[in-house]
């Protein structure tokens, strides 16, 4: 039995029964494809529902407010997923007439779709022969045949691309790029791989060899960048605040609190006597707070942000116009969900 025939075997024996699994509607398969991407499927699950419930339709999510969908897709992270999501919607909509495009070619265009993307939505889809690789294909070949090119190079991408193409079950390419991509989640994982159970041990280059930890190789990592926020969360007399709307960079499209971003971190005398709050505050009587003393790290991909939350107290001012109570229908990156959950407030909600 060859190599996709093994894979096939067992995934038609091992597969989780997953909501996606149970369609070929391609608008269902490119939802769960974006969501999944950068995000396990016991974290993905909930998301997925909830789109296709409030999104039955391309034309349904094409039609909604960005923001709606910035706030259903709140706490996944990697928010471009979601406008590139919404943007491909309303190409779908406005440019094909609401018909999802049928090949691989075509599918490609859409903005936030690449090769893997690409590949599994019309190999599903529309039974079209493309091999999908992703971070778990890229594992299971690079073990089970011993290929050390790094798997982040233009030479790697190539290469594992063009043997996954040489691979692939030309009669039946949704099941075996499902086959190999669930393989790689459950079996050949990235720690502690399921080696003595593996149908595969027979043959795997890397159990031979005993590398398993060694591959796949990828070059150099990126340094993280450490950031200094300072988020100014002002209280006014008449229980109002103020929030933006992030205008670059991370979290672009969301909500937070006024900031101040520093080299390094800095106190209560050095916030106060930075420009931004005095432009802000100009010669108003504030008082000022610092409400998390023990500040942890927000991790993200590459860069590490250290927020503090400042309690600015204020007279009112028509400058601070937002309710408490309205703050939860905004879209706001976790870190600054996670601090309103903590804010307790007699007001608050």
């Amino acid at each position: 039995m060859n190599f996709s025939n093994q894979l096939i075997y067992w995934y038609l024996n091992n597969r989780r029964d997953l909501p996606w699994r149970n369609t070929t509607n391609p608008y269902y398969i490119w939802l769960s494809e974006i969501i999944l991407q950068q995000t396990r499927v016991d974290q993905g699950m909930n998301y997925y529902f909830k789109f296709v419930e409030n999104f039955p339709t391309v034309n349904d999510l094409a039609a909604a407010p960005e923001e709606e969908v910035l706030k259903l897709w709140q706490g996944l992270g990697y928010y471009s997923r979601a406008r590139n999501l919404h943007f491909s919607a309303k190409y779908i909509v406005n440019q094909l007439n609401g018909v999802f495009p049928s090949n691989y070619s075509e599918i490609i265009k859409l903005k936030g779709v690449g090769d893997y993307t690409a590949s599994a939505i019309s190999s599903i889809c529309f039974n079209e022969p493309m091999a999908v690789v992703d971070g778990n294909v890229y594992r299971v070949l690079a073990r089970y045949f011993g290929i050390n090119t790094p798997i982040n190079t233009s030479k790697g991408i190539k290469e594992f691309k063009k043997l996954a193409q040489q691979l692939l079950n030309k009669e039946d390419p949704a099941t075996n790029n499902q086959a190999i991509m669930e393989f790689g989640a459950r079996m050949c994982k990235p720690q502690n791989p399921d080696c003595n159970s593996c149908p595969l041990n027979s043959s795997c280059s890397a159990l031979a060899k005993n590398n398993i930890k060694d591959l796949p190789v990828k070059e150099g990592k990126l340094k993280v960048r450490n950031r200094y926020f300072n988020y100014l969360v002002i209280e006014t007399d008449e229980n109002t605040t103020k929030i933006v709307k992030r205008k670059k960079g991370i979290w672009l499209n969301l909500y937070e609190f006024p900031l101040i971003e520093t080299l390094k971190p800095i106190n209560e005398n050095e916030l106060i006597e930075h420009e931004t709050f005095s432009n802000l505050f100009g010669l108003n009587n504030v008082s000022v707070k610092l409400f998390n003393n023990k500040i942890k790290p927000h991790k993200l991909s590459h860069q590490h942000i250290y927020a503090k939350f400042w309690i600015i107290k204020i007279a009112n001012s028509l400058n601070y116009k937002h309710s408490w109570e309205d703050i939860s229908k905004y879209p706001v990156p976790i870190l600054i969900n996670n601090f309103l959950n903590e804010y307790k407030s007699d007001y608050f909600f």
